[in-house]
């Protein structure tokens, strides 16, 4: 049992809610600039990425089935409702990567414009996700919160469903945005997230109802995610 003084630990988002979970290993976050401890975060394997997965998997085919309106319609009221938390949420990304607070103002206003679907530009060059599909997406600490939902918001509008696995260096904003989706009524399974190093990446591309790995981030960094996805044959996409 985690003591009172100790920091938060952050945990994944299953199904709709917070899933908690007893790693062997947990990562200390911390504030880069001061090194401050600021939360732990568990570093999962292939078993909570099972449970992730499966998730997905039951949602895909309602979320497939809404019209593409519906689904647009509850991605937009994600962003505004982002809108509304916007120094909430920047504060996590300065915490969490040191950046300065106009940075993180404006990762958050740009994640909020491309959640209602004002900056398609973003997305441009993915590849078509197939319908009832599960998409896994991998994410450094560039930019924790856009980055994902760079390959994330295109993924949901063409009616996949998500297992999103941030940085261990910087959990919180999208562990905070799948808060967000489900007070906006995204149904549970659609947006889950993944907490973890390689060891959760493998389990996301040892599952079979994940078509595809996609990757935000740091080149360099993806060349190693790519490497973990050539592993078991799974298509990578950076």
């Amino acid at each position: 049992m985690q003591a009172s003084d100790d920091p938060m630990a952050i945990p994944l988002w299953i199904d709709g809610h917070a899933y908690l979970t007893m790693a062997e290993t947990f990562f200390d976050v911390r504030n880069p600039k001061t090194g401050e401890v600021l939360r732990r975060v568990p570093l999962c394997g292939a078993g909570e990425a099972a449970r992730a997965v499966t998730a997905a998997e039951a949602a895909s085919r309602a979320w497939a089935a809404q019209a593409a309106t519906a689904r647009a319609g509850l991605l937009a009221a994600v962003g505004d409702a982002l809108d509304g938390y916007t120094a909430h949420f920047a504060k996590l990304i300065i915490e969490e990567t040191g950046c300065d607070a106009d940075a993180a103002t404006a990762e958050v206003a740009a994640a909020a414009v491309l959640l209602r679907g004002g900056a398609p530009g973003i997305a441009s060059g993915l590849p078509a996700t197939a319908p009832a599909s599960v998409l896994a997406i991998v994410a450094d600490d560039t930019a924790p919160l856009l980055g994902s939902l760079s390959r994330a918001v295109p993924a949901l509008l063409g009616g996949a469903t998500v297992v999103v696995k941030p940085s261990p260096k910087a959990p919180s904003p999208v562990f905070a945005l799948a808060e967000l989706t489900a007070r906006s009524g995204f149904p549970g399974g659609v947006f889950n997230v993944l907490q973890g190093d390689d060891a959760a990446i493998l389990g996301l591309c040892a599952a079979g109802a994940v078509v595809a790995l996609h990757f935000s981030g740091d080149p360099a960094l993806g060349a190693r995610v790519g490497a973990l996805a050539a592993r078991h044959g799974k298509l990578f996409v950076a």
